[in-house]
């Protein structure tokens, strides 16, 4: 039996739906009607246009509030979850106990990309959204390359450090560039016979977990990924793998 979803406005299932845009007009009695007919064509019956305020010389931005007939059917949606389920700080910290060792993680935005906000946020102990990064885990050794560290450089540090996983950022999307640069780095390790001793991870803002195992990582985190969700992930998968049972995450 099929799962239908449909947007929840005023009561479930009701169909109602806020679009939000602007528009290069002026407000007005014309602007309105525009910003009426705008989200018409983009599927709402008989919207209401409840914000029209101008947000530069040229330009008025708009909220629009309308019902939408569409639906989905939740059933055939399929998604490459991630095999870590969410772990406190001390259930983190008792794995490494257990494993008896600091995990060492090495993490760079690699390539051109000169941006560090993400890499920064799960690896730094400031952290992100209310959590510290991995550097303020007791079990953790959290080591941050910066930005624009080429896969060559990344790899030879990883190998130095002794490396149980990496983290590879990548913001930067132009020309599918993140792509050819997170599969240059698996191409690397695989040709140098190290690949399989390191815990993969990529992440981004174009980077889902579908994504990144394609480009054979074991992981991948995209926009909004707390430092708790890396932490569990890696301690959970490092433990595995020391336990000498090789649980494949791409399952």
């Amino acid at each position: 039996m099929a799962k239908w979803l449909r947007a929840y406005g005023d009561r479930e299932g009701d169909g109602m739906v806020q679009m939000t845009f602007t528009l290069a007009i002026l407000p007005g009695d014309r602007a309105r009607e525009a910003a009426k007919r705008f989200a018409e064509a983009h599927g709402l019956k008989d919207p209401l246009i409840t914000t029209m305020e101008q947000c530069s010389q040229q330009h008025t931005y708009f909220v629009a509030y309308g019902h939408s007939a569409h639906q989905i059917d939740v059933d055939t949606i399929d998604v490459a979850e991630l095999a870590a389920k969410p772990l406190s700080r001390e259930q983190i910290e008792a794995m490494g106990k257990e494993l008896g060792r600091k995990i060492v993680v090495v993490g760079a935005c690699t390539g051109s990309d000169a941006h560090t906000v993400g890499i920064d946020a799960i690896l730094n102990y400031k952290g992100f959204a209310g959590e510290k990064g991995l550097e303020s885990y007791k079990c953790f050794d959290a080591h941050n390359l910066g930005a624009q560290v080429e896969n060559v450089e990344l790899a030879e540090r990883a190998k130095a450090l002794g490396a149980d996983a990496i983290l590879v950022s990548q913001v930067i999307t132009q020309r599918n560039c993140h792509k050819e640069n997170a599969a240059a780095l698996i191409d690397l390790l695989n040709k140098q016979g190290v690949r399989d001793k390191f815990l993969l991870l990529l992440g981004g803002p174009r980077i889902d977990n579908k994504l990144a195992l394609e480009l054979g990582y074991e992981g991948g985190f995209g926009p909004g990924t707390k430092p708790s969700m890396v932490a569990a992930f890696v301690a959970e998968e490092v433990l595995r793998r020391a336990r000498g049972k090789q649980v494949d995450p791409r399952r």
